[in-house]
């Protein structure tokens, strides 16, 4: 079946991925809920105040913009385990196109912060930076299977379950429970094994200007990769997600991948600047679990992880303080009245046994594998390459090849993988 118009012999066109006939345009959102948009709203401001006059300003300021962080991420539908899943199994670019749009923007915007020590307040940036050692490629690694039979990744689990996706607090338990273990275990992985000192491409680049034009062009690398890729394939394209019209659109979403990436580009340099350092979403599952342990008598402080001191601080300062915990709450309540306004917030209450044995085994590797890496797809592979680490490559690329293995298992827990003949993807 011939999908491209060749005006001749030959053309351009032919040399380009082939690609299945679009499916039907995206329908119209429905009717905004408005009864759960005002509760949303309500229980941010709650939450919120309660945050100001426990915790202070900067806490406050951190749980506003994860409420952003979650509206962005819903109204965008931005993915990382459907990203790396399409271009897996179908050789679909498009997602990871945009990865690599949000992290340039992200590195243009980090550079001149951490070069010049600018921040907000009291706050000193810092970039992310992370050893490289076993923990790195075997985190990773698991974390890419983990976020295929979870059906998420760190912050596609936060704002599906403010959504109302039952199936996600199933990952979610999972991961808190795999992140506290991968505390427990964590001396072990970083002490005991080989591991290296930090990699920066500024020491590579001679500064933060050759590491920003060094990961500009890997960025295009893979870019090029991904045509590259597609070459002479038939692509089903992305699915369109129901859209609202005019300018309700910028409210009751969706938004195109591309306006996404470039406002949580944004939103994580203004986490650099309040915080000091980069977004992140993990470390507050494993003091959630932490706490629940310690709540019944388990002696969590003794392990390795928390009597490191930096760490010890954050768990003594409370739920309530840590920067990626009230973050971690914002996401949720954010994505909550963004499904709201787009009439999608659906909360489904039968779960299939092998849906729900997934979603709580990916959690468990994604919990385990983010402890253990120093970090998420956020913390590690976002905020670690707009930092320059070299880690944040190496993350990407093993969490590209854990997703193999977990496009593989998937059918064991009743769960599809997108097929070249298929309609969208």
């Amino acid at each position: 079946m011939s999908i491209l118009h060749r005006p001749g012999p030959r053309s351009a066109a032919a040399d380009g991925p082939r690609a299945v006939p679009p499916g039907p345009p995206p329908a119209e959102a429905p009717p905004a809920q408005a009864g759960l948009v005002i509760g949303g709203l309500l229980a941010a401001l709650a939450l919120g105040g309660l945050i100001w006059t426990r915790s202070g300003g900067t806490p406050a300021a951190l749980f506003a913009i994860g409420l952003a962080l979650g509206f962005v991420l819903f109204h965008s539908r931005f993915g990382f385990t459907s990203a790396w899943r399409q271009l897996v199994a179908v050789r679909q670019g498009k997602a990871l196109r945009a990865h690599m749009l949000m992290l340039a923007v992200a590195c243009t915007l980090f550079a001149p912060i951490l070069a010049t020590g600018t921040a907000i307040g009291d706050a000193v940036p810092e970039p992310s930076l992370a050893p490289i050692g076993f923990g790195l490629f075997v985190g990773s690694f698991l974390f890419g299977v983990g976020m295929q039979l979870g059906g998420s990744c760190a912050s596609g689990t936060l704002f599906a379950i403010g959504s109302g996706q039952s199936a996600i607090v199933l990952t979610l338990a999972g991961f808190v429970a795999g992140s506290t273990l991968g505390a427990l275990h964590f001396p072990w992985w970083t002490g005991d094994l080989p591991s290296f000192e930090p990699v920066s491409l500024t020491d590579v680049g001679g500064g933060y200007l050759g590491a920003w034009a060094i990961s500009l062009a890997v960025m295009a690398a893979v870019v090029g990769l991904t045509y590259l890729l597609a070459r002479g394939r038939t692509v089903p394209p992305v699915q369109r997600p129901p859209v609202a019209t005019g300018a309700a659109r910028a409210v009751r979403g969706s938004w195109p991948l591309w306006v996404g990436a470039l406002l949580l580009a944004g939103l994580n340099a203004l986490t650099l600047l309040v915080s000091g350092g980069a977004w992140g979403i993990t470390f507050a599952f494993a003091m959630w679990g932490s706490k629940i342990l310690d709540a019944v008598g388990v002696d969590v402080l003794s392990w390795g992880f928390w009597s490191d001191p930096g760490n010890l601080a954050k768990y003594q300062a409370g739920v309530l303080v840590e920067k990626t915990s009230v973050m971690d709450l914002g996401i949720i309540l954010g994505a909550l009245v963004a499904s709201a306004a787009a009439g999608s917030w659906v909360l489904h209450r039968r779960i299939p046994g092998r849906l729900a044995a997934g979603a709580v085994v990916g959690g468990i590797l994604m919990g385990y594998g983010a402890r253990i890496a120093f970090g998420c797809n956020i913390g590690a592979y976002f905020g670690g390459i707009a930092s320059f680490s070299l880690h944040g490559w190496l993350w990407g690329v093993t969490a590209v090849l854990g997703t193999v293995g977990g496009l593989a298992l998937r059918p064991l827990f009743g769960l599809g993988n997108p097929r070249p003949s298929d309609s969208v993807c």
